[in-house]
């Protein structure tokens, strides 16, 4: 089971979270505000974080970008009581890989909880190392962009994305399927969140002139080679 940082300052939600997440046998360090979450995310190296987006001292945006600055690879769910899609955009763009709204039920949160356990556990035990692509390649075990002796980490829903493009290279994904492989959901918010990863790949990938994601309007992507 993982190592799980919560940030929340809502006691009776906090507790809730707590209690049930430790009854499936995960580990949860419980802060109460953003510098207290920090603090401990210093000393306790999660493996999941957990991020109230509205805390005192310290917001959840501001939490999630230092940790961001710390590690490119922790995945980080939003919990939020907000529902205006310009801050849900927001927690993406600044490295967030899923979110939740409030109220949600533990089986949902451990239901993407699980999500994330998985992708590592796959990532771990993938035979191949890297897969090449033009002048560049994706280091699937560090979860790492390569371009000659430049190394870009990606988080996790950056890398699954990337590799998702990769397995089917040539190939139009519809938006729907990725939606489903990769978030277990097609709606409206998940699509608008897709364009916002998609657009940090691209600029990834605009250092190899031989690549580029191409955009099939209203249906999907796809990863193409140039010669």
């Amino acid at each position: 089971m993982a190592r799980i940082l919560l940030a929340e300052d809502d006691e009776n939600l906090g507790f809730m979270v707590c209690d049930n997440l430790e009854s499936l046998d995960h580990t949860v360090t419980w802060a109460k505000n953003g510098e207290e979450a920090l603090a401990f995310y210093s000393q306790k190296t999660p493996e999941i974080c957990l991020v109230d987006v509205m805390m005192p001292k310290m917001d959840g945006f501001v939490l999630a970008e230092k940790i961001r600055a710390i590690d490119e690879f922790v995945p980080i769910i939003f919990l939020t009581a907000k529902s205006l899609e310009e801050d849900k955009l927001r927690g993406f763009e600044i490295g967030g890989d899923d979110y939740i709204t409030k109220p949600f039920s533990i089986k949902e949160l451990a239901y993407r909880i699980q999500v994330f356990l998985r992708r590592t556990s796959d990532n771990s035990n993938n035979e191949s190392q890297t897969i090449s692509f033009g002048n560049s390649s994706y280091d699937v075990i560090n979860i790492c962009y390569i371009i000659g002796e430049e190394k870009h980490p990606l988080t996790q829903m950056e890398g699954q994305l990337l590799r998702m493009l990769l397995n089917n290279k040539g190939v139009l994904v519809k938006r729907e399927d990725i939606l489903e492989e990769i978030w277990g959901e097609n709606d409206y918010f998940k699509g608008r969140s897709l364009d916002v990863f998609i657009t940090r790949l691209r600029k990834y990938l605009k250092s190899d002139p031989t690549v580029e994601i191409k955009n099939h309007h209203g249906v999907g992507f796809s990863l193409v080679e140039h010669n």
